[in-house]
């Protein structure tokens, strides 16, 4: 994945990854495939305030930056979903990009006052904005525009709230059900080539990129989606290690009511090593660390990888798929359930996780000129009508009206019949839906989805419902742990992030198993000079602080 994407997507995922007006009387916004107006969702009733800004009646033009050094927005209007919220609700959303360098191009725009309308970024970064007083509170809009308080409710807000009790985020891929894409997908041409052999255990896997890499010289027998950021990689993390909660995202492990050192997890050492042990072997491509998404994609959509992992691996695969079988229909991918290692429990083995607030979360500046009018939109896209536009389409095409509870969309004989037009059209909007209402759009999906035969089911939904839905773990304990980045915490954070992601790359280069022992115990002294026990500390009160929360709700 992730998510990233959390593909996800995301899935999500993985990868990944992952809403209507208020006030809007959801009637008519688009033309339905017989010529009469298009049903859309209801999600506002007659005692609507009259102050409500409505999407549509004048143009909104508001700026976006992505912050992350991954991310670059599609095009606003370069796809069907996009145009039509374009121009039936006159929204237009300017890009501004991080350039590759997301946390210089903030400070940049900090520094000099041109902070951009809405941000989206992580959870962790929100409170240096919040602190300089650069953030709009949404309280005074979240009952005033419906979707929010009825799609996360008061709990989930509440849990978002600053120390100051006000709210300034809206999230995205929230959700109160396991959710997520973390996981294998397999060449399934390849592998019915090789027998469709066992590939359930690590010993399992093992063998199979041998035979992929004696057979196939020109296929990589292990492709990591974004090594460097330690998909793929650290995901084999959890084959060693029943009921891991992304243990390596914490950069952490429990043991009992505490937080301890992740590099003297015995089973984070036994990984590393089983890491090493393919990258040494080359049965894991050798650019691994340092090659990009648009790489990656290339090679998944040439059926040029065996097995591909991530933390939202269906993006590309579920586009790849649709393509590879236009011509082979013996060809495509499929998932498989995570890989453990020999005498684990399969059932207890999560390569992904999810949590109540979802991925990440979109944070509107005071530099925008109508606040109000941003979170609006925002509401809009979060509920029934906007996530089904920005999914599938506008209506008409994939899906026309709803059914007779307001919401759900009513899908036409395209969505099964062009499956690959719209698969496409997914990975094209998946990063422009950023406020991902999981609740709604697996359960719409599902719903249909399980009521076809298999060879209609979209891909990406068959897959969530049959394997990575089942084997998400859910986090949401952990949530909020991490210090201020500014804190002395905060600055140890970040040298035990960086020591972290040099001693991943360090391992994976290791010659011997031994090497990576010697590597591991040196970052741990490493650690501990850097003020690790210290952070450790923090994140294990502030874990303990949600547990009792989570508690006594």
């Amino acid at each position: 994945m992730k998510f990233k994407s959390k593909l996800l997507v995301p899935i999500v995922s993985t990868f990944m990854a992952v809403a209507l007006i208020a006030g809007c009387g959801g009637g008519n916004g688009g033309n339905s495939s017989n010529g009469e107006a298009a049903k859309t969702p209801k999600e506002t009733n007659s005692d609507t305030p009259a102050s409500v800004y409505e999407l549509g009646k004048e143009q909104l033009d508001f700026t976006l930056y992505g912050h992350y050094d991954w991310y670059t927005m599609p095009a606003w209007g370069g796809d069907i979903s996009s145009t039509w919220i374009k121009d039936t609700k006159k929204v237009n959303v300017k890009a501004i990009h991080s350039g590759g360098s997301a946390e210089s191009k903030l400070n940049t725009m900090i520094a000099s006052g041109e902070l951009p309308d809405a941000i989206w970024l992580e959870r962790l970064n929100v409170e240096k904005l919040r602190s300089n007083d650069l953030l709009v509170p949404l309280d005074d809009y979240i009952d005033k525009y419906p979707n929010l308080k009825k799609w996360l409710g008061e709990e989930g807000i509440n849990m978002l709230r600053s120390e100051d009790g006000k709210l300034y985020q809206f999230p995205n891929w929230y959700t109160n059900q396991p959710n997520g894409n973390a996981g294998y997908v397999v060449n399934k041409k390849i592998y019915t080539e090789l027998g469709s052999p066992k590939l359930e255990t690590t010993d399992d896997l093992y063998s199979y990129l041998k035979l992929v890499k004696a057979k196939y010289p020109n296929v990589v027998p292990y492709e990591p989606d974004l090594a460097k950021d330690g998909q793929g990689i650290d995901m084999l993390y959890s084959a060693f290690k029943e009921n891991d909660q992304k243990y390596p995202g914490l950069r952490a492990v429990k043991n009992g009511d505490k937080l301890t050192s992740i590099f003297l997890d015995p089973e984070y050492r036994e990984a590393q090593q089983y890491v090493s042990k393919l990258f040494r072997e080359k049965l894991i491509t050798q650019d691994a660390m340092t090659q990009t998404k648009d790489q990656i994609e290339e090679k998944v959509m040439t059926g040029r990888v065996a097995v591909y992992a991530g933390a939202s691996p269906t993006e590309f695969a579920m586009k790849a798929h649709a393509e590879l079988t236009k011509s082979d229909p013996e060809a495509g991918y499929f998932m498989i359930w995570p890989i453990h290692k020999e005498g684990l429990d399969k059932d207890k083995i999560f390569p992904g996780t999810y949590n109540m607030l979802g991925w990440n979360v979109t944070v509107i500046t005071k530099s925008a000129k109508n606040p109000e009018a941003i979170f609006a939109f925002y509401d809009w896209l979060t509920g029934a009508e906007g996530q089904s536009v920005i999914t599938w389409g506008p209506p008409g095409i994939y899906w026309d009206g709803v059914e007779a509870d307001g919401e759900t969309p009513k899908f036409t004989d395209k969505y099964t019949s062009d499956g690959a037009t719209l698969a496409k059209l997914q990975s094209e909007t998946t990063n422009l839906n950023w406020v991902g209402n999981t609740v709604f759009l697996d359960t719409t999906k599902a719903k249909f989805e399980e009521k076809l035969p298999v060879e209609q089911q979209n891909w990406s939904t068959r897959y969530q419902r049959e394997v990575t839905w089942k084997t998400q773990s859910d986090a949401t304990e952990f949530i909020g742990i991490d210090p201020p980045a500014e804190s002395e915490e905060g600055i140890i954070r970040q040298r035990i992030q960086d020591l972290y992601l040099e001693v991943s790359a360090k391992t994976l280069f290791a010659k011997s198993d031994a090497e990576v022992i010697a590597i591991l115990d040196k970052a741990e002294a490493d650690a501990q000079t850097a003020g690790y026990d210290k952070l450790l500390a923090f994140r294990t009160e502030k874990w303990q602080a949600n547990l009792a929360k989570m508690k006594a709700k």
